[in-house]
């Protein structure tokens, strides 16, 4: 569930990350598994916004990374920050409201 603003604008969530190659391939990972998905690139770190709920799968991020990818931990390493209600477990993250 979403919440809009007075404008009928829908709120946008997601995390914030330090850029890196590990963060773009979560970048590529949530691109994959929601829609109108923006990134803005910020240089040193890349800022997600996804439409009303964003969630990303840890089998999601190891298949474009090509590796193993802990949730929570890996991802908390190079999130210093994120919008949005976020709930994590061992198998994937949701940034949402309410």
């Amino acid at each position: 569930m979403s919440t809009s603003d007075a404008r009928g604008q829908v709120d946008h969530v997601g995390p914030v990350l330090e850029a890196s190659d590990d963060a773009r391939a979560v970048v590529a990972a949530i691109r994959q598994s929601n829609v109108g998905v923006v990134v803005e690139n910020r240089g040193s770190y890349l800022r997600v916004l996804v439409p009303g709920r964003c969630e990303v799968t840890s089998r999601t991020i190891e298949s474009v990374l090509g590796r193993p990818f802990r949730l929570p931990g890996d991802l908390e390493a190079m999130m210093p920050s994120f919008k949005g209600r976020l709930t994590v477990t061992e198998d994937k993250a949701v940034w949402a409201f309410r």
